[in-house]
């Protein structure tokens, strides 16, 4: 995989967009504490890319957890991607009307579930309109199909692997959330919740990863970026899990596809008292 890059551009989209081993997926998503903007799911019914599918990570999670959006178990995953008329032959194509906020979180999950035929589209929705691209308000059916898991454990960590790479220092965590929230100097957008970090992460602002444009910046800026972790064991992080796939994204596009996403982030981290939190003073 390290020489494959896990985003295709519009022109690329353009050339394939009716064939057959494609299917497109509209990933949109916005996050409940913005409770004056438009759900996800309104923004794909108002215009989307013709033959996307909707694909709702707050749906298509595990709804037992106690957090937003978790990771389900790959055999739910399995049932619902494939009602949604996805097979393990096709060619999943993610974008989203938000950069890369949910579409490169669902690239994540896909690859979690041993589904390497997946990428997303550079610049989503934003650089589709900017070409003159066509949108529809026609919602595809597609016959469902067999979707067969192969989970990748290797790129999920969960609260209790967190708690022994902090204590122990064995792998390089990157924090996709604002400097703000990270050094404890602003709040966090969920209520109650402290702001701060994981003792030893690194701050990487998911936004620091794209271009002006939208799309992502090319692999030699990413390189200046993430290059020195680059290597080893790698986690990302954010808020709920989300932005931290950006972070996982960028790293594929410089080679690096290992690295593994904190599902429950900072959700998890801070609401547990005993978790030691650093802050900058």
């Amino acid at each position: 995989m390290a020489s494959i890059d896990p985003l295709v551009s519009v022109a690329w989209l353009e050339e394939r967009l009716s064939a057959p081993h494609i299917r497109l997926v509209d990933a949109t998503w916005v996050p409940p504490f913005f409770a004056d903007r438009k759900s996800g799911k309104q923004l794909y019914d108002e215009q989307h890319l013709p033959g996307a599918i909707y694909f709702d990570i707050d749906a298509i999670a595990d709804q037992e957890a106690g957090l937003s959006h978790m990771l389900p178990d790959p055999d739910q995953f399995a049932s619902q991607v494939g009602a949604l008329g996805i097979r393990s032959e096709h060619l999943v194509v993610v974008y989203d009307a938000n950069d890369f906020y949910a579409s490169a979180r669902v690239w994540w999950m896909f690859r979690a579930m041993g589904h390497d035929h997946v990428r997303v589209l550079d610049g989503g929705l934003k650089a589709w309109l900017a070409a003159d691209g066509e949108t529809t308000t026609d919602v595809p059916v597609y016959d469902p199909e067999t979707f067969t898991p192969r989970p990748r454990k290797q790129l999920v960590r969960d609260l209790s692997q967190m708690q022994a790479h902090v204590a122990d220092g064995d792998a390089t965590i990157l924090d996709a959330r604002a400097q703000g929230r990270f050094d404890g100097t602003s709040p966090e957008p969920r209520k109650d919740l402290p702001s701060g970090h994981m003792p030893g992460s690194f701050c990487v602002p998911a936004s620091v990863l794209q271009a002006e444009d939208g799309t992502m910046k090319p692999a030699s800026a990413l390189h200046e970026l993430l290059g020195v972790h680059k290597h080893g064991p790698i986690v990302t992080s954010c808020g709920s899990g989300v932005s931290a796939a950006v972070i996982a994204l960028a790293l594929a596009r410089i080679g690096n596809y290992a690295a593994a996403v904190y599902d429950g982030s900072w959700s998890e981290w801070a609401s547990h008292p005993d978790n030691p939190i650093a802050t900058v003073s």
